[in-house]
């Protein structure tokens, strides 16, 4: 709905279309792909169990309130908003989540925590959940692509700072409004949605709860705009909005026609990436990059003498997240600095062959060999990237004999152009969800997720809520 005066704005068209979807408009393919994101998604809240970051973030959380929704893992103890919050914490805390390439934004893991919360609060079906997941996805990577990768130059991150919007959306959705406290709840979302690079500079765990923020915000803007709360009407566009206040260059250079492309007749979800490797996905070109040339090459602990140098190349929107400054870089110092960083990762693929949770481990951290060569790695920028549709990579190996050895990865394992398959995405369920659950309580995870639509929600929370580690 909007004013007679003016023309639909963005909040007006994305409540449009959040609230007429049906989930019969949406492709069978794009439902049951949905459906996979989110068990990827809870997979690695599963996981996320063995870390101090869990088990600190849920004792803050039982501090400030109790309640009966769910959190995955942990049982029904939490009020509502801390649940959404806690469950951001879980499945963004190790990194490993999905990525909407164009948007650079994890977007299920502010979408499935908010929308898991109001569908089992409310006794909603399935369906319900399922039809606002895909919403929040839809909204979420559309407004994150429109700044065209500015958000992370200007020193936001867009998973916390976007997630807020297509989150808010989706509750109203949940909430039954109409259309005009639907965009209400964006324009009060403005006010709320945050998202700080500062952990950056010294791997501090404050990204592991910016999606959670997005989706407890979206729930209380939404809730706001039920009880006839205002909210600005240009949330996006606005002289003081979105794109003009966080992007910190004019609003010309956003792309505004990114934010509605296709809104209700293609699919963004088709366009999220699984991925393959525990790491943030910038690095993931490299990474593979670099176990193809253990592969190819026999390189190990062995040879590390005959190795000069090592250049990984990188797209150069990429640079300031991934391979500077550089020095911290090659001396990782907790979990999170090596997951944002080439060298280490370089580094680690190159002499093991492999880059997993289990190389974010303490000792691992400190293995003097990997530490040797990441001090060895330097970065070039890739001058035939194709970021940010494609991360790409490629990394150089420089013996001292003068003969050298390189490897492209031109498409990022994982993203549109060459996704993790559906059957992929069960089988890295399990290996993360069996990091703290039995293979049968997996396997009844597993069918609630998948069976989803069938059921209603409150099946699923029950599950997920019920399976505690062990």
């Amino acid at each position: 709905m909007t004013s007679s005066d003016s023309q639909p704005t963005l909040s007006d068209q994305y409540a449009r279309f959040g609230l007429g979807l049906r989930l019969s408009d949406v492709p069978r393919a794009v439902q049951t792909r949905a459906r996979h994101l989110m068990l990827d998604a809870i997979g690695i809240a599963f996981a996320s169990r063995g870390y101090p970051y869990a088990d600190v973030s849920f004792a803050a959380f039982s501090e400030l309130s109790s309640g009966a929704s769910p959190v995955i893992g942990y049982g029904r103890r939490l009020a509502l908003r801390d649940a959404a919050m806690m469950n951001g914490v879980l499945i963004h805390g190790l990194d490993f989540d999905d990525t909407h390439s164009r948007g650079v934004i994890h977007s299920t893991t502010s979408a499935l925590p908010c929308v898991l919360a109001l569908a089992d609060r409310d006794d909603l079906s399935g369906a319900d959940l399922l039809a606002a997941y895909i919403v929040a996805m839809e909204v979420s990577t559309r407004v994150a692509s429109a700044a065209k990768s500015g958000f992370h130059k200007a020193g936001f991150h867009p998973t916390g700072l976007v997630g807020a919007f297509g989150c808010s959306v989706a509750a109203a959705r949940l909430l039954h409004l109409d259309e005009a406290r639907t965009a209400n709840a964006q324009g009060i979302a403005l006010s709320m949605a945050a998202g700080s690079l500062e952990f950056l500079e010294d791997g501090a765990w404050t990204k592991r709860a910016h999606p959670g923020f997005a989706a407890a915000s979206a729930i209380t803007a939404a809730t706001l705009a039920k009880h006839g709360f205002t909210g600005p009407r240009r949330a996006y566009e606005g002289r003081f909005g979105l794109y003009a206040s966080h992007l910190g260059q004019p609003l010309e250079d956003a792309d505004l026609q990114l934010a509605l492309e296709g809104l209700g007749s293609s699919w963004q979800i088709e366009e999220v990436a699984i991925k393959p490797v525990p790491a943030c996905h910038f690095t993931h070109a490299v990474a593979d990059a670099a176990i193809a040339l253990h592969r190819e090459h026999g390189f190990s602990v062995n040879t590390l003498d005959s190795i000069r140098r090592v250049v990984a190349k990188v797209p150069r929107g990429t640079v300031e997240i991934v391979c500077e400054p550089v020095e911290p870089k090659r001396k990782p110092v907790t979990s999170y600095d090596a997951q944002f960083s080439v060298p280490y990762i370089v580094a680690t693929a190159l002499l093991k062959g492999r880059f997993t949770l289990d190389e974010l481990e303490p000792a691992a951290l400190a293995d003097p060999e990997v530490l040797a060569l990441a001090a060895r790695v330097d970065y070039e920028i890739d001058p035939d990237s194709t970021f940010p549709r494609h991360y790409t990579g490629e990394v150089v190996v420089q013996r001292n004999d003068g003969t050298q050895v390189a490897h492209r990865e031109a498409i990022n394992r994982g993203c549109a152009e060459r996704p993790v398959s559906n059957e992929d995405i069960v089988a890295k369920f399990y290996e993360n969800a069996q990091r703290s659950v039995s293979r049968s309580a997996a396997e009844q995870i597993a069918q609630a997720v998948l069976q989803l639509d069938e059921r209603p929600a409150r099946a699923l929370a029950d599950t997920l809520a019920g399976h505690t580690a062990s």
